[in-house]
């Protein structure tokens, strides 16, 4: 199993500096991948000119969305942020999807919320659709699609457009259940081999209240299972292994740890663990 690693891009006083030497470290470190989460009704850097700027000071990893919101945004848009993020890193993007769970964002971005899973449907059959006759440059041929989500239609479009399953979150049996779901669906359609599982958590190695003071915030929307997730913060090296393993052993193909401090010093613990 590949371990990736999340940039800051939504924890508090993230500027340029920080999210790109943060890239350069992990280029250089034991990661096989940086990823970016996805609001728009919360302080944080946009993730596609996260990513472009990323690209630009590394070499190695992949470059992911973990996930981005794609209703949010015209689909030609979608397509063309997408597209110029993998030319611009040398064909290195994984395109995470989802609709979202927040109503602000759709609220923010003035997008109607209702009919959002159709809608995001046919953006991934336009991401899926030949590129040749689409004026939407540069080729989106190549990007490895992943859907998240946990709902049967969820599911269902990740068995027919995407390459593989961006789950949510959560202990390693959490994962396990939904990446049994997620194979079915992929045998249902008759589809050859197995999708791509990636999976995510996060983790305060040093200031554990500031960490969990952020998580908190920013999944207030959820109201008392804010505080499961604040729960479920790695906060030590040893839940990081444990947290590694128990995705191995549930099959997961690249597991991304995602900040919930943004520092430096954050990076070099969450090296430290996973490469002792």
């Amino acid at each position: 199993m590949n371990v990736g690693v999340g940039l800051p891009n939504t924890t508090p006083d993230t500027d340029g500096a920080l999210v790109l030497e943060w890239a350069r470290r992990a280029d250089a470190g034991p990661f096989s991948s940086v990823a970016v989460l996805d609001r728009v009704a919360y302080d944080g850097l946009e993730p596609f000119a996260t990513l472009a700027a990323a690209a630009g000071v590394t070499a190695r990893v992949r470059l992911a969305t973990m996930i981005a919101i794609a209703p949010l945004r015209a689909t030609a848009l979608l397509a063309k942020q997408a597209a110029s993020v993998h030319a611009l890193s040398g064909g290195r993007l994984t395109l995470g999807l989802a609709i979202g769970a927040r109503i602000e964002d759709y609220e923010v971005a003035g997008v109607e919320h209702r009919g959002r899973g159709r809608r995001f449907s046919e953006q991934l059959a336009y991401l899926r659709g030949g590129v040749d006759e689409d004026l939407v440059g540069p080729s989106r041929d190549g990007i490895e699609l992943l859907v998240g989500g946990a709902s049967g239609p969820a599911l269902a479009r990740m068995a027919r457009y995407a390459n593989g399953y961006a789950h949510g979150g959560g202990p390693p049996r959490a994962f396990a259940s939904a990446a049994t779901r997620a194979e079915a669906a992929w045998r249902d359609l008759g589809r050859p081999g197995r999708p791509r599982l990636w999976g995510q958590g996060y983790f305060a190695l040093g200031d554990v209240e500031r960490g969990n003071a952020y998580l908190r915030d920013y999944y207030a929307f959820t109201g008392p299972f804010a505080e499961r997730i604040v729960a479920a913060n790695l906060t030590s090296a040893r839940a990081i292994k444990d947290f590694v393993r128990g995705y191995e052993e549930a099959g997961c193909d690249e597991l991304v740890l995602l900040p919930a401090v943004g520092d430096l010093a954050e990076l070099d613990r969450l090296a430290e663990a996973v490469s002792g």
